[in-house]
């Protein structure tokens, strides 16, 4: 017969989600929006993805309209949306506070299909920390008004710890680990995180979670740094997307609007990276004239 041996490749525990990354840092014009349409040809069962998914502020008005924003562009997408907070959602008490007015819980977990979702909020300071790190990132956000992206990376706040790591209080680790031992049988495990807890020397109550992930199959997915990376840490992926929408950064690696499609069997996990400009409807052409719009700075030379 004309084809080859191999059976079909169907199964009843297979299934994709999809992961999209920062729109921040300006949140250039139409290409959330973009995104969500081809999200929806390549219907995943559900969507997730790692904060940063409004400019932030201190005005609860703005923030809610920033919000009401989002919500309205994430409405569009056909599969259910989970929240990441990331520092611009969450740094900060009126942000955190107008988060847990609409949304409720800063961090969560869920299980489908016998996998288990741990959704982690890295800006879980204490309120004190909280505000005097708030503090700094409005001041360097001025600079970066003013002067550029290149002048944000010399402010205080760029360079503290804090701007890569970000911070687990123990009361969100002692839940992690609950979690994990509540389901100590899934076939897999994904963890998502705007900033990468690991990079900065181990704190105790990142330390508790990974003791608890042990041996386990799981990946990790963060963002933050607006340019993908992979690595391997303790033997298990992590990998750091780059943008949906929010402003480019090359000078940190490869930085492309892009969404991620993960499928999940007994096999294991397959991940592929999708180029937002390589997403094509049925006539050819990237959803919403996507066509005329800059996908990767790097590439196109403009925004």
């Amino acid at each position: 017969p004309p084809w080859k041996a191999q059976s079909l490749y169907a199964s009843d525990d297979k299934y994709t989600f999809a992961v999209f990354s920062d729109l921040t840092g300006g949140d250039r014009e139409g290409v959330f929006e973009i995104a969500v349409a081809p999200l929806n040809l390549l219907r995943p069962e559900f969507i997730v993805n790692v904060g940063d998914l409004i400019d932030g502020g201190t005005d609860p008005a703005k923030l809610n309209r920033q919000w009401d924003s989002f919500d309205a562009r994430t409405g569009k997408a056909r599969a259910r949306v989970f929240y990441t907070g990331g520092n611009h959602d969450l740094l900060g008490k009126e942000m955190r506070a107008v988060w847990e007015e609409r949304y409720g819980a800063r961090y969560y977990h869920f299980v489908y299909r016998n996998v288990l979702f741990l959704v982690l909020d890295t800006e879980d300071h204490s309120p004190e920390r909280l505000s005097e790190i708030a503090e700094l990132r409005r001041q360097a956000l001025e600079v970066a008004a003013e002067h550029g992206w290149d002048a944000f990376e010399e402010t205080e706040y760029a360079r503290m710890p804090e701007d890569e790591t970000g911070a687990i209080s123990s009361t969100q680790s002692e839940y992690m680990v609950k979690a994990m031992a509540d389901n100590p049988d899934v076939r897999w495990t994904f963890l998502l995180m705007h900033k990468s807890p690991w990079t900065g020397g181990n704190t105790p109550n990142w330390a508790a979670i990974e003791s608890a992930l042990g041996e386990r199959p799981y990946t990790v997915f963060h963002g933050h740094r607006h340019a993908y990376k992979y690595g391997q840490h303790n033997g298990r992926d992590h990998i750091r997307l780059a943008t949906t929408g929010g402003v480019q950064m090359p000078e940190h690696g490869r930085s492309m609007d892009q969404v991620m499609l993960v499928t999940v069997d007994d096999q294991g996990v397959d991940i592929a990276n999708i180029l937002m400009a390589g997403i094509l409807d049925k006539t050819g052409h990237v959803p919403l004239s996507g066509d005329t719009v800059c996908f990767e700075q790097a590439l196109c030379g403009k925004d």
